[in-house]
């Protein structure tokens, strides 16, 4: 395991620490991993040639920032998940592996780079996240729509999904997000309400249920979707109590994944929950009218994320049938 201490060095400027809000917190401890948790190392040339189109526009991946344990199979296959807005979040979540401190200025070629790379690789579907940018205006809503843009610009065949921040007291960002229709919607949970001053503590769990509502109410055409961590320390109950709320806001689309620790300065591990239990929770999600739920320790927001889009298609075709 890492240390957190690590540094982070850019061009130009002096390395400093990656999360220095983690840098004085006690060790926690670390749990073995079971055998169904554990992945190949990445070494596919399809990875390395994914690698080199982001480097080659300048793009920050969330499958490298979050230390995503899917990286090397999604990236053999060219599919990557794009995070916009740089690789420094003003908000410091006890899960997280993405930097924290205060941001760089925006770059304005960015959204026309991300374009250019979704052609290069043939995408038929692309992610777009970001970190979070509380120190704009709009939290980044416009930056968004305009990589929306480019990326239909350029290739006009892709379907487009973002998993975007809550902009919390930015007025009218969502509605600009939403005004660009993408095809699908995400804002993940992350965990069950109890966790959130221990595990993020910047959000407000019932801003987030009221954020994927409203995206409905503006659009009901653009398929929801949310995701959550499990192994943090949540009850069973507080799972299905929180599957109830996302419903109550029409999401579509549920993922569940086993949350894993960056470092010993982040949050521990709890407990690795076994494939039973997350077979167990998608009956259940299903039951509870999810158009689509993928839950499995491997699961990520994004994994897998262009064929879940024709599931979802499906599914909602099935339904109105």
């Amino acid at each position: 395991m890492v240390t957190v201490l690590d540094n982070r060095q850019t061009a130009g400027v002096s390395p400093r620490p990656r999360h220095p809000e983690k840098a004085n917190r006690p060790d926690t401890a670390v749990l073995p991993k079971p055998d169904w948790i554990r992945v190949k190392a990445p070494v596919s040339r399809g990875y390395a040639e994914t690698k080199e189109i982001a480097r080659s526009n300048n793009l920050v991946t969330v499958c490298e920032e979050a230390g995503c344990p899917n990286i090397g199979g999604c990236w053999e296959k060219k599919h990557a998940t794009f995070m916009i807005m740089g690789g420094i979040c003003t908000r410091a979540c006890a899960f997280c592996n993405v930097a924290t401190g205060m941001p760089n200025p925006l770059d304005e070629s960015e959204p026309a780079s991300v374009g250019r790379a979704v052609a290069a690789m043939g995408l038929s579907h692309v992610v777009i996240t970001s970190v979070d940018r509380d120190d704009l205006a709009d939290g980044g809503a416009l930056h968004f729509v305009r990589t929306i843009e480019a990326i239909r610009a350029a290739a006009p065949g892709t379907t487009v999904e973002i998993l975007t921040p809550d902009f919390l007291r930015k007025p009218g960002a969502l509605e600009a997000v939403v005004a660009a229709r993408p095809d699908v919607f995400n804002h993940n949970l992350e965990t069950v309400p109890s966790k959130y001053l221990t595990v993020r503590p910047g959000a407000r769990y019932f801003h987030s249920i009221r954020l994927l509502q409203r995206v409905k109410e503006l659009d009901p055409t653009i398929f929801t979707k949310s995701g959550i961590m499990v192994g943090l320390g949540e009850e069973r109950n507080e799972v299905l109590q929180l599957m109830d709320d996302l419903r109550s806001a029409d999401v579509d689309f549920l993922t569940i994944g086993q949350y894993l620790q960056p470092t010993r300065k982040h949050h521990a591990v709890m407990r690795y929950v076994p494939p039973e239990e997350f077979a167990s929770f998608e009956t259940v999600a299903l039951a509870k009218g999810f158009l689509v739920v993928s839950a499995s320790p491997l699961t990520r927001s994004s994994h897998h994320a262009g064929e879940d889009f024709e599931r979802l298609k499906a599914a909602r075709l099935a339904r109105h049938a």
